[in-house]
């Protein structure tokens, strides 16, 4: 353990990996509130297509950073920052052990490894043009290609925001970076063969539909409209497919589970690159 740093455990890996029934249990025995590092779970409503842990699944646990805000706002990774930097403050001031448990890697590195980003002001007109551009990925790919393989094709927003860095600072991302440890982290990855983490994706998307995914994408579509953190969220996208009638339901469902695939390789690549990340290791403390 470095000395004069506050412990924190980082709980990370692909979606369908048990991420979160391993954060509890280790939560548990150790004395720890977990931290949700999930770009999604932020807003409200959004459950079933993002497979929020319920109240029986958190275990009593505490959970923070889950149902805090309105689909309608533009969520960022700044604002997650601010705010999960200072919950873990206040949970090592109760003496418990602050663990950090989700798959958005960029939150995760921003707040575990104090990367700050550049407090570029939103540029209004570059926002509206790059809004009605039809690929602005390919924008983003020709300013920044390293940083443009790390996301999401079709998150809109992250795109559009990445863009708006680099031009308003003529660097790429990641040059616009900085970085000081501030926690001693200890970071667990989970993961499983390629085929079985599949197997748990598509498992997982045919439980979503059982449980209600349609109903709750049409409520959602009902209650907000066709913004776009419905309309580009793995999930409700493909289901507003189906009920736009672009999609059967067989359609949409399978789209669903090729789309969950593809992100699940997307995080794997980011975290892959942390070479501190023990991957399936449980510490000392869960065999006791």
């Amino acid at each position: 353990m470095t000395k004069n740093l506050n412990k924190v455990i980082a709980v990370v890996g692909p979606t369908a990996s048990g991420k979160t029934a391993h954060a509890v249990n280790l939560a548990q025995k150790i004395g720890g509130e977990i931290i949700s590092a999930d770009s999604r779970l932020v807003y409200k409503g959004f459950d079933i297509g993002t497979a929020k842990p319920t109240l029986d699944e958190r275990m009593g646990i505490p959970h923070y950073m889950i149902d805090i805000v309105e689909p309608e706002i533009e969520y960022s990774a700044g604002a997650y920052i601010k705010e999960a930097d200072k919950i873990i403050s206040k949970i090592l001031s109760r003496g418990k052990v602050p663990i950090v448990a989700g798959g958005t890697g960029l939150y995760i590195n921003m707040l575990l490894m104090d990367y700050n980003m550049p407090d570029a002001a939103p540029d209004k007109d570059l926002r509206e043009k790059l809004k009605s551009h039809e690929n602005p990925y390919q924008i983003l790919y020709e300013l920044d290609s390293n940083y443009a393989q790390k996301i999401d094709k079709n998150d809109r927003k992250k795109i559009i925001r990445a863009i708006e860095i680099i031009k308003a600072t003529g660097k790429s991302v990641e040059q616009n970076i900085t970085e000081s440890k501030k926690y001693d982290v200890e970071w667990i990855g989970l993961n499983f063969p390629r085929n079985e983490l599949y197997d748990r994706i598509n498992l997982r998307v045919d439980k979503m539909i059982k449980d209600g995914l349609v109903e709750e994408t049409e409520y959602l579509l009902k209650k907000h409209g066709r913004i776009n953190n419905i309309l580009y969220t793995i999930g409700y996208q493909e289901i507003t497919g189906y009920l736009d009638g672009v999609l059967t339901l067989n359609e949409a469902t399978d789209k669903l589970k090729q789309n969950t695939r593809r992100y699940a390789k997307r995080q794997l690549t980011w975290f892959r690159k942390n070479p501190k990340i023990k991957w399936n290791f449980y510490p000392e403390k869960l065999k006791k």
